[in-house]
C-alpha cells in the first residue's frame, strides 16, 4: 500500500471511529443517568458518612479508638463482621472458599459492569459539580499552568525532532553500510547500532525537557507535577516507539528487523504509533492531570472513554488487515525448515487477530482496573515481550547462518577419515535443532515472566527450579558427550578399515570384528545414555536395571537357541574362523560369506542365493581362505596307455600353464605328482596337486584341465568314458544268431515332396546309402 492509501484508509477509519464512538458514549450515558440520579456516588456517600461520624461526640470516639487500634498493630477484624460479610456473600453459611468456580466468574463480571456505571455516573456528577463550583477556580492560575507544560511540550518536541533530524545521516549511513554486503553479523551490528542512537536521541530530548522545565520556566530548579509527568509519559513513549521502529523501520529497509515491504511497515508503524501515542498521553498525562485538578471519577470516566475509543479504533484496523496479515504468516511458515516454526507459525496465522484483540481488550480492562500502574506494566511487559522475541529470532538466525555452513576438513584428515566430514555435518543440524529449542524455552520462559503469569525468578531460586535446569544442563552435557564419543568411535574404526591410510589394507578378520565391535558400541553407547539421562531427570533407573536383568534370565530359559547362536558367534569371531568374503562350508552350504553378525552367517552360494544360517546350525566350518589352496586333479587313462608318458604329458601341460604370467601369479610351488593313485574298472587313474593362492585354486584347476585335454588329444591318449554294448545272445556252437531288426518306413506327409534325399522306400540301409560316407 502507499502512502496515499496509508492516508486515506487512516482518514476512513478515523471517522468510523469517531461516529462509533459518540454512539457508544451516548448510550452509555443514557445506561448510566438512570443511576446517578437514583443513587449518590461511592465519593459522596462516604465524605456524608464521615460527617455524620464527626458531628456525633459517641461516634467519633469510637472512630478514634478504633484507628488507635489499627495504629497498634491490631489489624484484625472482628468475628461478627466476617460472620455477616459471610452472610451476605452466601446465605445458606457457604463458606468463601466453597463457592463455585462459575458463582465467583459471576460475581466479576458483575462487579465489573457495576463499576462501569459507577465510573461513567461518577463522571456525570464530577461534571456536574464543576459547572457549580466554575467560580472557584482561579482562571489566571491555571492558564499560566497550562502555558508553561505547552511550553515545556513544546521545547521538548522541537528538541526531539531536531536531534532526528541531526541524526538522520546516521541512520542513512548505518542502512547503505549493511545494504553493501548484507549478512547477518553486519545486519545485526547496524540494526542494534539504529537503535541504541534512536534510544540516545530519545533520552537526550527528555533530559532536554527537564533541563527546560527546571532553568528555562517558571522559578529556577523548580518544575511543576504536570511537566513531571509529561516528560515521563514522554519518555515512556517515545521508548515503546524505538521498539516499533526497530522492527518496522519504515525508512530504512536494511534497518528493517520484520521481512515486511516497505508499503506494509509505513503502514503499521504509522497506526502503532498513533495508537500507542493515543494511549499513553492520555492514561499517563490527561487523566492524572483530571485526578488531581479536578475529580478522580472524571479522570476514571475518561480513562474509560480513552480505552474504548482506542478499542474501538485497534478492532477495526485490525479486522480490516486479517486476511492480509493471515497470508503472509501462512507463506512464511511454509517456508520454515523446522517443524516447529512451521507448526507455530500456521496457529498464528489462523489466530493473530484474536491475540490482538485479546491484548487490546487485556489492556483497557486493567487500565481500567489498575489505572495507575496498568499502563506502565503493560508497557514493559509488552517491551520486555518484543525484545525477548527479537533476541531469539535474531540468535536463532545467527545460529542457522553460522551452523549451516557445510565444514570443510582438510584434504588430509579426510583422507584418513573419510565419513567423519560428513559424519559432522550431519551433526551439526540435529545440534541447531536443539539450540533452537532452548532458545525457544528460553524465550517463553522471559514472555511469561513478563507479564507476571509465572514469577520465573523465584522459581530458578527454588529447589525445584534448580534442580530442573541442573538436570536440563546436565542432560545437554551427556548427549554431547555421548555424541562427540561416537563420532571419535567411529571415524576410529572408519580410520582402520581405510585401505589408504598407513597401516594399509585390513585383515578380513579386523574388518569382520571391527563391524560387530562398531555395532556392540553403538548398542551399548545408547543404552548407558538413555540410563544416565533417565537418572538425572529424576527417574529411578534400579528397578529398570533389575528388570533387565530378569527379562535376560527369562530370556536365557526361554529362547536357549538364541544364546546359543550369539555364544557360537562369539567364539568364531575369537577363534577366526569366517571373515567377511572367506569362501565357506558351513551348515552345509557352500559360497560366499557376504555378512556376519553376532547370531548368524549369510552365504551366497555358486547360483547367487543367499542363505541366512543361525551359527547354533553350524557345526563345522570349512574355510578355504587359508594361507594357500591345492588344485587337485585325478585324471584317468586307458589300460593300453604308458602312465610314465602320461605323467610326461602333464608335466609338460603345467610347464605350458606357469608360462602365462597371469598364472603364475596365482601359483605358489612346483607340480606335485602322486602318481597311479588307483586301477579302476576302465581307468588307470594318476593324481597331481597344484599349491595356489586362496580362493583361486578353481581357477588354475580349470585352466590347467584345458592344457592337459589339449596335451593328451595331441599326443593321442585315449581318455577312458562310459561305452555300451549291446548283446544280442549266441549260439552253443559259438555263432552269433541274426538280429531281428525291422524297419518300418514312416508314414508320408500330406503334400511332402521328394527333396533330394536317400530313398526311405528300401529296407536295406547299404541300398538307402546310409553309409556311403562312413569310414571301412
Amino acid at each position: 500500500m502507499d502512502a496515499s492509501r496509508v492516508s486515506g484508509v487512516s482518514q476512513r477509519l478515523n471517522w468510523r471511529m469517531m461516529w462509533v464512538v459518540c454512539v457508544a458514549l451516548m448510550f452509555s450515558i443514557m445506561v448510566s443517568w438512570p443511576h446517578s440520579a437514583v443513587a449518590e456516588t461511592r465519593e459522596t456517600s462516604a465524605y456524608r458518612a464521615l460527617a455524620d461520624i464527626l458531628a456525633d461526640d459517641q461516634r467519633r470516639d469510637e472512630l478514634i479508638a478504633e484507628l488507635e487500634r489499627l495504629a497498634g498493630g491490631d489489624i484484625s477484624v472482628p468475628e461478627v463482621v466476617i460472620e455477616e460479610a459471610d452472610m451476605v456473600l452466601a446465605p445458606s453459611g457457604q463458606a468463601p472458599d466453597q463457592v463455585s468456580l462459575a458463582r465467583r466468574i459471576a460475581n466479576s463480571t458483575q462487579g465489573f459492569a457495576q463499576g462501569l456505571v459507577s465510573e461513567f455516573s461518577g463522571g456525570v456528577d464530577a461534571v456536574t459539580a464543576l459547572g457549580s463550583t466554575r467560580g472557584a477556580i482561579n482562571i489566571a492560575e491555571v492558564g499560566r499552568a497550562l502555558g508553561n507544560l505547552g511550553l515545556v511540550i513544546l521545547a521538548t518536541v522541537v528538541l526531539f525532532f531536531l536531534l532526528r533530524w541531526l541524526a538522520r545521516p546516521l541512520f542513512g549511513r548505518a542502512n547503505r553500510w549493511v545494504r553493501t554486503d548484507p549478512n547477518l553479523i553486519r545486519r545485526g551490528v547496524g540494526i542494534i547500532s539504529a537503535s541504541v542512537l534512536d534510544l540516545l536521541v530519545v533520552v537526550l530530548a527528555w533530559v532536554g525537557g527537564y533541563l527546560v522545565a527546571l532553568f528555562a520556566i517558571g522559578d529556577m530548579g523548580e518544575m511543576d507535577a504536570r511537566e513531571s509527568l509529561f516528560l515521563n509519559a514522554f519518555l515512556l513513549i517515545e521508548v515503546f516507539k524505538v521498539a516499533l521502529r526497530t522492527l518496522f523501520a519504515s525508512r530504512d529497509d536494511s534497518l528493517r528487523l520484520l521481512p515486511i515491504p516497505a508499503e506494509d511497515a509505513a503502514y503499521w508503524n504509522a497506526w502503532l504509533a498513533r495508537l500507542s501515542g493515543f494511549i499513553g498521553y492520555g492514561v499517563l498525562l490527561v487523566v492524572p492531570m483530571i485526578n488531581f485538578n479536578i475529580s478522580p471519577a472524571l479522570g476514571r470516566m475518561v480513562t474509560l472513554v480513552i480505552m474504548g475509543l482506542a478499542f474501538v479504533y485497534a478492532l477495526a484496523v485490525i479486522m480490516q488487515n486479517r486476511d492480509q496479515v493471515s497470508a503472509a504468516l501462512q507463506a512464511r511458515a511454509n517456508r520454515a525448515d523446522m517443524a516447529v516454526s512451521r507448526v507455530a507459525l500456521g496457529m498464528l496465522a489462523r489466530s493473530w487477530h484474536l491475540l490482538a484483540i485479546g491484548y487490546v481488550a487485556a489492556l483497557g480492562i486493567v487500565t481500567l482496573l489498575h489505572p495507575e500502574t496498568a499502563l506502565p506494566a503493560m508497557l514493559s511487559a509488552t517491551v520486555q515481550t518484543l525484545a525477548a522475541i527479537g533476541i531469539g529470532a535474531f540468535a536463532s538466525l545467527v545460529l542457522t547462518r553460522v551452523i549451516s555452513r557445510q565444514l570443510v576438513l582438510p584434504e588430509e584428515t579426510r583422507q584418513r577419515f573419510p565419513m567423519l566430514e560428513n559424519r559432522l555435518n550431519g551433526f551439526v543440524p540435529r545440534a541447531l535443532r536443539t539450540m533452537r529449542l532452548l532458545i525457544i524455552g528460553v524465550v517463553s520462559l522471559v514472555v511469561i515472566n513478563a507479564w507476571g503469569l509465572f514469577n520465573v525468578g523465584v522459581w530458578l531460586a527454588s529447589d525445584a527450579g534448580t534442580h530442573a535446569v541442573g538436570a536440563l544442563i546436565s542432560v545437554l552435557i551427556i548427549l554431547l558427550v555421548a555424541s562427540l564419543l561416537w563420532i571419535g568411535l567411529a571415524s576410529w574404526i572408519e580410520q582402520r578399515l581405510n585401505p589408504d591410510t598407513g597401516a594399509g589394507e585390513p585383515s578380513a578378520r579386523e574388518r569382520t570384528l571391527l563391524t560387530i565391535f562398531r555395532n556392540a558400541v553403538a548398542v551399548v553407547l545408547v543404552v548407558m545414555t538413555a540410563m544416565i539421562i533417565l537418572s538425572e531427570i529424576g527417574i529411578n533407573i534400579g528397578p529398570l536395571i533389575a528388570g533387565a536383568g530378569v527379562l535376560g534370565l527369562a530370556i536365557g530359559f526361554g529362547a536357549q537357541k538364541l544364546v546359543q547362536d550369539v555364544i557360537t558367534g562369539v567364539f568364531i569371531q575369537l577363534e577366526n574362523a569366517i571373515n567377511a568374503g572367506d569362501i565357506v562350508t558351513a551348515g552345509g552350504v557352500t559360497g560366499t560369506a557376504e555378512k556376519l553378525t553376532i547370531r548368524s552367517l549369510g552365504i551366497r552360494d555358486l547360483s547367487g542365493t543367499y542363505h541366512l544360517i543361525p551359527f547354533s546350525s553350524v557345526d563345522t566350518v570349512a574355510n578355504y581362505m587359508r594361507e594357500f589352496a591345492y588344485h587337485v586333479g585325478v585324471y584317468g587313462v586307458a589300460y593300453r596307455e604308458d602312465t610314465d608318458e602320461v605323467i610326461g604329458l602333464l608335466r609338460d601341460a603345467f610347464d605350458e600353464l606357469i608360462s602365462d604370467e597371469e598364472q603364475r601369479a596365482k601359483i605358489l610351488g612346483e607340480l606335485e605328482v602322486h602318481g597311479v593313485t588307483a586301477l579302476g574298472d576302465s581307468s588307470v587313474d594318476i593324481r597331481v596337486r597344484i599349491k595356489t593362492l586362496p580362493g583361486v585354486q578353481w581357477a588354475v584347476g580349470r585352466a590347467y584341465n584345458r592344457l592337459v585335454k589339449r596335451h593328451l588329444d595331441a599326443a593321442g591318449v585315449e581318455i577312458p568314458f562310459p561305452h555300451m554294448t549291446l548283446y544280442f545272445g549266441q549260439d552253443k556252437d559259438g555263432s552269433a544268431p541274426p538280429a531281428p531288426v525291422q524297419i518300418q518306413q514312416p508314414k508320408a506327409l500330406p503334400g511332402s515332396r521328394d527333396k533330394g534325399g536317400p530313398d526311405r522306400s528300401k529296407t536295406n540301409p547299404v541300398e538307402r546309402g546310409d553309409f556311403d560316407d562312413a569310414d571301412d
